[in-house]
């Protein structure tokens, strides 16, 4: 059944591109990464990492809240002149009335991490240690809210790599319902050791930065992320504004629970979820103009992937994952790739499968190369975001016609 749009009327991120959506564009455009190779892990990866979050500092009155996780909340929240939007927002709608749906897979479990390395004799963690406004998941969603001074409904979702691509459409749900007016979703997810050394010990982590859809591709490039999203119903006043703006047109949701860690081999999750979005967008696969890949760089997720994209789509629409630029940003990953798709919408610029030296020869897809400009015809998009434990999403963006 066919959804009503929601505009997206402010959107910020920041990544190992750069802080910034100008920072994302210009790496984009000039096919430069932000993966650095791993100075201090006891084994070789590429990482996307964002310094600027080490220092970053909290509000005083909400420094309770301070971990690393929150560091990257607040340093996306004081970008692309974010909280200005949401002042505005606040007027219009109330700051009850607003609805905050975050993301995440790490939240601030470095906290604790931390913590147990400084256990005393007894194995007892230390007496400031603070689970409930770190590590645990409303603590990125309580100080978001207080951050902005918002009062409405809310809730984490964590579904691993899917978890910031859900909260779109939770927040549509919340809308549709009469819970809130508008809403703020977005995903913030940062580097912890057992995030790195987790994915390594799964030999999921290659020692060169990742290459989706290569022949010898080996495995995945972490990196941290935050991205956050204003959306607006599209009413009559701002019909108008609308037609330049970028929507939320469809979303599509499955849970093929295949294994816990690995994608069921022909896609059928994946396929479901392509299908579900088309169907709330009302459009046909024709109508699709480009694919922002999950392509995490492993071999079985790449060639699910493949299948899933081949049976919804064929092999003539553009793809490419970005995940070479950023790196594999987890909880981060949806928000991430959704803004990237706005900007793909904005700039009419096709995004390179960066790292890409000898396509699979067994994967189907149409794979780009190299950057497209492609003269204002792209104007629908779907960006895929497919979890351990088969928790699938896929977000279809669009020009409003």
């Amino acid at each position: 059944m066919p959804i009503s749009p929601l505009i997206i009327t402010a959107s910020s991120m920041v990544n190992a591109l750069g802080r910034g959506k100008n920072a994302t564009l210009s790496a984009l455009q000039n096919k430069k990464s932000g993966l650095q190779l791993s100075q201090d892990l006891d084994f070789s990866t590429w990482l996307g990492r964002v310094e600027e979050a080490d220092n970053y500092l909290l509000e005083e009155a909400l420094k309770i809240f301070s971990c690393r996780n929150n560091q990257l909340a607040k340093l996306t929240l004081d970008t692309d002149n974010f909280r200005k939007a949401i002042n505005h927002a606040k007027k219009k709608y109330g700051a009850d009335r607003i609805g905050v749906f975050l993301g995440s897979s790490t939240s601030g479990s470095e906290e604790t991490e931390k913590a147990y390395l400084k256990r005393n004799e007894n194995g007892d963690l230390p007496s400031d240690y603070d689970f409930m406004h770190t590590h645990n998941f409303t603590s990125l969603l309580d100080y978001t809210q207080q951050s902005l001074g918002l009062a409405g409904v809310g809730h984490v979702i964590s579904t691993a790599c899917s978890s910031s691509a859900k909260v779109f459409a939770a927040a549509h749900r919340h809308i549709e319902s009469g819970f809130c007016d508008a809403a703020i979703v977005g995903g913030v997810d940062t580097l912890t050791q057992v995030s790195l050394y987790g994915f390594h010990s799964l030999q999921l982590t290659s020692s060169d930065p990742c290459r989706p859809c290569d022949e010898n591709r080996d495995g995945i490039s972490i990196g941290e992320a935050a991205g956050f999203a204003l959306l607006e119903p599209i009413t009559k006043s701002r019909s108008s504004d609308a037609k330049s703006a970028v929507v939320l047109k469809g979303y599509g949701e499955s849970s093929d629970a295949y294994h816990m860690s690995s994608p069921h081999p022909e896609g059928r999750g994946a396929a479901s979820a392509m299908q579900k979005a088309l169907e709330s967008a009302a459009l046909s696969a024709t109508d699709i103009n480009y694919i922002n890949l999950h392509g995490t760089a492993t071999p079985a997720n790449d060639a699910a992937e493949d299948k899933a994209i081949t049976a919804v789509f064929g092999n003539q629409t553009p793809c490419s994952s970005t995940k070479g630029w950023t790196g594999h940003t987890l909880g981060a990953a949806g928000i991430t790739e959704a803004l990237i798709c706005m900007l793909v919408l904005e700039n009419q610029l096709l995004p390179a499968n960066l790292n890409l030296k000898t396509p699979d020869p067994l994967l189907n897809i149409h794979i780009l190369s190299e950057n497209s400009e492609q003269q204002q015809n792209i104007k629908n998009v779907i960006s895929n975001s497919f979890g351990f434990g088969g928790s699938n999403c896929s977000l279809i963006l669009g020009l409003q016609s």
